[in-house]
């Protein structure tokens, strides 16, 4: 009976993360725990974090800015010890609300503002890598920060979310290999993620089609409202 809503999550999370490069974390985990623990949900949600990063990488490589990845992924690997650090000496509710605060402010301003800043290249990777560590080390959230370079970077939406899938998909790997270790890649996890495949596919191939006919303009408002939905899901959970 949990089946089918389990199937029909993870296509819904394969579809935002495919159109947009990023945003299924904040569909399927939460969801999933409605029907399953959260020590499964989590090892199915980051394979099918790799197997959609796996399959995007393949079809768009060109796509990807390569030498920005690799800046972001160095410089996540330097902030991530500080986000577990954060994690321990800083009450949670403080730094989620920081966070949540500067994330809708951030893309509040964007929406709002007509000619908003550019980064023209990248001499600023190294920050917003190192945010995207603290974040990920402190709370498992280390998307926002690259969106938010992509979009100051003006990269166009098939690049955008490219070359997030070549940041995603390493990180993806590492961290089921720490579930491997930990013990949680389970013969359940399995079977939920190879009964959920084929809406995957689906996902996927229907998510690109939408990244491909979306204009950058209107790419920047759904990416910057996401955003918004982050730092309000984030805000929410300081609260609790």
């Amino acid at each position: 009976m949990t089946l089918l809503p389990v199937l029909a999550i993870l296509f819904i999370a394969t579809l935002i993360r495919s159109a947009f490069g990023f945003g299924e974390a904040l569909v399927a985990v939460p969801l999933l725990a409605f029907y399953m623990p959260v020590d499964v949900a989590a090892p199915v949600a980051v394979l099918l974090s790799i197997t959609i990063a796996a399959v995007i990488i393949a079809q768009d490589w060109r796509d990807i800015h390569f030498r920005s990845a690799l800046l972001l992924i160095a410089a996540t690997v330097v902030g991530t010890p500080f986000g577990l650090l954060l994690l321990v000496l800083v009450p949670p509710a403080v730094v989620k609300g920081l966070l949540a605060t500067i994330i809708i402010l951030f893309s509040s301003y964007a929406l709002l503002r007509r000619s908003p800043f550019v980064l023209r290249n990248d001499r600023f990777a190294w920050l917003f890598g190192l945010l995207a560590g603290v974040m990920g080390g402190a709370y498992g959230m280390n998307g926002p920060p690259l969106v938010i370079y992509g979009t100051l970077r003006r990269w166009l939406p098939h690049q955008l979310r490219a070359t997030l899938q070549g940041y995603f998909l390493p990180a993806s790997i590492i961290i089921m290999g720490g579930y491997w270790f930990a013990g949680l890649w389970t013969p359940t996890v399995n079977r939920y993620y190879l009964w959920s495949l084929p809406g995957v596919a689906a996902g996927i191939l229907l998510g690109r089609i939408i990244n491909q006919r979306l204009s950058s303009h209107t790419f920047l408002i759904y990416v910057h409202c996401g955003l918004i939905v982050t730092g309000l899901a984030l805000l929410w959970q300081s609260f609790l």
